[in-house]
């Protein structure tokens, strides 16, 4: 059996190149496109900035490099993927410019397993090239994370299935050509076996984008991209329905695991980032006679913040090497998945809340890009399913690995395994 924390000369290569393009070329993008949007939506100025970058990419073969080679891409793995996304996640615009944004990646290996011929035609190459936008619509306002509470139904009319009911935060809805809706089909089935995904183009009579909104305050209520939509009506041909009837959690884990895993990857090139502008920080600034480097409450923060980045991005390496090796989002993937998914808000949390302390009244203000990083820390907690919900898979998956005690003592209980062990060895006791 052999270990190993190295990556390959060649693939080093690679991620070098990609480090430097993307402190040069990307994070620049960050200062110019500020609306939210403007990362996903093709219409938006930043689009054109962006297209020169992505043929860049694509000439060094690194673009939407999740899908496999016949549809454009490299089929690299998840520890692949993990290194190149840890440096992408420095930047909002580095995924788009790689084409591994989301949710278009994940709407994209969904249509390439269970779209038609045809849909693949209009919507998936489309999509792999980064010429159009997608929407993954499956929260309901009054749900929550609870599917059991979805109320938004698809009943089959002859040729069509009809949606009547509303989502909530609805992300892209507003610029994207398509949306891929959960919606329940037989509302007398456990929800997971009674949910489907259909596939719902734009423009398409009886559904209504209510409002959008932002995370975070922006200067015009409304100005967000996640939309909250109603369906009244709604018809769509019977074939946009991807996967079977009732196999709609099935076909929505084709996104979800790797997009979680994805998540978790990306926060630790923000974790880097800030960890950056920290050291940088207290190498810089002088108070009470001497830098700040030299108090040892910053040496503290500095160690702690080191340390849980380091444990953090093993642990998301280590998850990303489960399901290349599995090839499968088996119950001891989902379990790790599961936990660095709760552990992402708050890692982010405690390590940017250091470096925007060490910044003083910088770091509360909009000079530094440290206020946007704690703004977004609440939303992945949110996303993907709340930290306790993922906090409770982890643990019911634990517990299946052990067995309550038989008798009223633990069997760790000292006086009892002390009795067994004076047993065995007692002997030599009285030998002496």
């Amino acid at each position: 059996m052999s270990w190993s924390f190295e990556t390959d000369t060649e693939f080093q290569q690679e991620l070098d190149w990609i480090e430097k393009f993307t402190r040069e070329e990307i994070e620049p993008l960050d200062l110019v496109f500020r609306e939210p949007g403007d990362p996903w939506d093709p219409a938006s100025p930043a689009a054109k900035a962006m297209a020169p970058l992505r043929a860049i990419v694509k000439e060094k073969r690194l673009w939407a490099c999740h899908i496999g080679p016949e549809l454009g891409g490299e089929g690299y793995g998840q520890v692949k993927l993990g290194l190149m996304n840890e440096i992408l996640g420095r930047s909002r615009f580095g995924p788009s410019v790689f084409g591994c944004q989301a949710p278009d990646s994940g709407n994209a290996e969904i249509l390439a397993h269970f779209g038609t011929p045809d849909q693949k035609a209009r919507f998936l190459q489309p999509l792999l090239n980064g010429e159009i936008a997608s929407c993954y619509s499956m929260t309901e306002p009054q749900a929550g994370a609870d599917p059991a509470e979805f109320t938004c139904v698809a009943t089959r009319d002859g040729d069509e299935w009809v949606i009547n009911g509303e989502k909530w935060f609805a992300s892209h809805a507003r610029f994207s050509e398509f949306l891929l809706v959960m919606v329940v089909t037989d509302p007398d089935a456990p929800i997971h076996q009674g949910a489907s995904i259909v596939l719902v183009e734009k423009d398409t009579p009886g559904m209504e984008i209510i409002r959008n909104s932002a995370v975070g305050p922006y200067v015009e209520q409304g100005d967000g991209v996640h939309a909250y939509i109603r369906f009244t009506n709604c018809r769509v041909p019977a074939e946009n329905l991807l996967g079977e009837e009732g196999q709609g959690f099935i076909v929505a884990q084709t996104r979800l695991g790797g997009g979680r895993v994805h998540h978790a990857m990306r926060s630790v090139g923000v974790l880097k980032k800030a960890m950056d502008m920290m050291c940088e920080r207290v190498l810089s600034r002088t108070t009470k006679g001497e830098l700040l480097a030299q108090k040892q409450l910053t040496q503290e923060k500095i160690a702690d913040s080191y340390t849980q980045i380091l444990q953090y991005r093993l642990h998301v390496l280590y998850t990303a090497w489960l399901i290349d090796k599995h090839k499968e989002y088996n119950r001891e993937v989902r379990k790790e998945i599961a936990a660095i998914k709760a552990a992402t808000p708050k890692v982010l949390h405690e390590v940017i809340y250091r470096a925007m302390h060490l910044h003083g009244s910088l770091g509360m203000s909009d000079e530094t890009p440290l206020m946007t990083m704690w703004a977004n820390i609440p939303e992945l907690g949110i996303v993907d399913g709340p930290s306790e919900v993922h906090k409770i898979t982890v643990a019911r998956t634990v517990l299946r690995e052990y067995q309550p005690a038989e008798g009223l003592f633990p069997s760790y209980h000292t006086p009892t395994l002390r009795e067994a062990a004076m047993k065995k060895y007692g002997h030599y006791l009285v030998e002496g």
